[in-house]
């Protein structure tokens, strides 16, 4: 699976404005509702949030992959942030997030969410990578980073 597979382009956004957890997810799923992939978006932020409240998903070295299943998206949808400053998330590693990658999928469809969860950590594991993505000062640029570590 590649990532530039579900994620367009106008769903990536450098830098996110939001300064906490809940401000910067809900800035990724309006990005998602403004390109028309999303069924209901308060139904997604209900879904997001909820599976948030459970355990952080703040996976550690700079990483949070909220995500979420409902009915509300007909695939698996994905929007991509940096953060304009470092937001506290409850990380595992109790350190603040920049890069912030959201997966919506319907509530009937696990396979396609599990490898893209897959796909996003084995990327985020290399870090010479990680502080490409940090140091970029563009949607577009953040988008062709993915697109060639997609293609390696």
């Amino acid at each position: 699976m590649l990532l530039t597979q579900i994620l367009q382009l106008n769903c990536v956004k450098v830098p996110l404005e939001g300064k906490d957890k809940e401000s910067v997810i809900t800035e990724l799923v309006e990005l998602l509702d403004v390109s028309g992939v999303l069924l209901d978006k308060n139904i997604v932020l209900e879904a997001v949030f909820t599976r948030e409240q459970t355990r952080s998903t703040g996976i550690g070295a700079g990483i949070a992959i909220p995500h979420g299943k409902c009915n509300a998206v007909k695939e698996l949808v994905m929007a991509f942030g940096i953060a304009g400053e470092p937001v506290d998330f409850g990380s595992v590693d109790g350190k603040p997030v920049t890069i912030i990658i959201l997966l919506v999928s319907p509530a009937d469809q696990t396979g396609p969410h599990i490898q893209a969860l897959a796909r996003i950590s084995r990327l985020m594991l290399d870090e010479q990578f990680r502080q490409s993505l940090v140091t970029t000062t563009s949607s577009d640029e953040v988008y062709e980073l993915l697109n060639n570590k997609d293609n390696e």
